[in-house]
């Protein structure tokens, strides 16, 4: 336990490498226990955290002002430091097969400023065997170190949920794993300081690897599943909600509902499971389908909004038309996969162009992804069709006093609610022309 105790008495330092949305309170958690760096290559980023600014929502600005973490894009300064966490992002590729970019360059930076007698723990989602076969040769090539004997390496899978205020970092029981036993209760002991809710220790670091991957497989399936019945039941003409709110009255039932997945876990992680069967010989059926059904979601919500505007005698093209919410989530500025920007390209692709409203959405990362006006939600006016998307506080918020000074006089009013923000019946009294997933 020498190396928690160094780290415990403030000796060493502990850095984490990658301050995103689950580096970020990673970090500003351990500062308030241990002294803590954190680092990250991007400078802009650093400067907008320096100045007491959280864009990620996540901490907040007041804990980001008070905090006594150490902001650094000096990869030297990962020398002082006995504990590293790697916590940096783990993309797909246009071809939807992992993008390990990320954390072989940091694995390039942690291995050049590693310390003799450290630990380096891996947050990242990868698919089994990637911090062992992929992370460790290059920490000892970069280092001239030797795993094992010179540092130890663990992994502990990150389950931050963004925008989630009830199931926050320190209460959400953290998974941990290391190279050997010892290397378990340090990183235990670590975690230990900041998790309320504890850890639980696995046999090895290939199982945590796959339980990160599971646990949101299993969701993207379970999504999936209410997806394709709310395909069904349209042509049905169910409502959809009506039969999910029924079945959810049975003590068994997962209360799962329809919806746009994407985001960097849930629309991601899946295929790196898929990749790995598929290098062992084995073609995923479920898990597959699953991400197919989930990954066309945008396309059949695009082509429901057409449908609707036709169906209320809309000229289509010339169509004013508001996207409400273009995150990934509710109340989360993060559009990382969003599948609200593949419903807004679909709709593009016959020539339709959209407003986005957005109140949350980090408009710097909106201009980089997704080049489009955006509209403060004040300023909505003349609307043929609301389409909304995303959950905000700010929509739920609406009346629908509210929702009807955005539309056109005297037309017919279209709204696409695939979140269940309105009561259908309710809205269809008013004349409104309503749909919902």
């Amino acid at each position: 336990m020498e190396i928690f105790e160094r780290v415990q008495t403030k000796k060493d330092f502990l850095a984490v490498v990658g301050l995103g949305y689950v580096g970020l309170p990673i970090a500003v958690a351990f500062a308030e226990k241990v002294k803590t760096l954190g680092f990250d290559i991007n400078q802009e980023k650093i400067n907008v955290y320096k100045k007491g600014i959280d864009p990620t929502h996540e901490v907040g600005d007041k804990k980001i002002q008070s905090t006594t973490l150490e902001f650094t894009t000096d990869p030297t300064r990962l020398k002082e430091a006995s504990v590293i966490i790697v916590a940096v992002p783990t993309p797909v590729n246009g071809d939807k097969t992992p993008d390990l970019a990320p954390v072989v360059n940091a694995s390039k930076v942690v291995g050049q400023n590693l310390s003799k007698d450290s630990i380096v723990i891996f947050e990242s989602t990868v698919y089994p065997g990637v911090t062992e076969d992929v992370c460790v040769p290059i920490l000892e090539n970069e280092s001239r170190l030797v795993c094992g004997k010179d540092f130890k390496v663990g992994y502990s899978p990150e389950r931050i949920n963004p925008g989630d205020k009830m199931h926050k970092l320190e209460n959400i029981r953290k998974i941990v794993s290391g190279m050997d036993k010892e290397t378990v209760e340090n990183i235990a002991a670590v975690y230990e300081l900041i998790i309320h809710a504890g850890v639980y220790k696995v046999p090895s670091i290939k199982v945590a690897e796959a339980a990160k991957l599971v646990e949101n497989a299993q969701r993207d399936i379970n999504i999936a599943f209410m997806n394709e019945l709310a395909m069904v039941f349209d042509r049905m003409g169910i409502n959809t909600k009506d039969v999910v709110d029924a079945m959810n009255t049975k003590w068994n039932a997962l209360g799962f509902y329809p919806g746009l997945v994407g985001g960097h876990c849930i629309g991601v992680d899946p295929y790196y499971f898929i990749y790995q069967a598929e290098m062992l010989g084995y073609h995923s059926q479920i898990i597959a389908a699953g991400r197919k059904i989930n990954d066309n979601m945008g396309i059949f919500v695009a082509d429901m909004v057409i449908k609707k505007l036709i169906q209320s005698d809309k000229n289509v093209k010339k169509s004013n038309i508001y996207i409400m919410g273009i995150t990934f989530k509710e109340n989360c500025p993060d559009m990382r996969n969003s599948k609200a920007v593949d419903v807004c390209k679909h709709l593009a692709t016959y020539g339709i162009k959209v407003k986005v409203v957005d109140p949350v959405v980090d408009q710097m990362e909106l201009k980089r992804e997704f080049d489009t006006e955006l509209v403060d939600i004040k300023d909505v006016k003349n609307a043929d069709c609301l389409v909304f998307l995303v959950a905000h506080r700010q929509f739920e918020e609406l009346r629908l006093t509210d929702v009807n000074s955005m539309f056109k006089k005297q037309t017919k009013h279209v709204i696409v609610d695939i979140k269940n923000i309105f009561e259908q019946e309710t809205i269809e009294k008013k004349g409104y022309s309503y749909w919902s997933l």
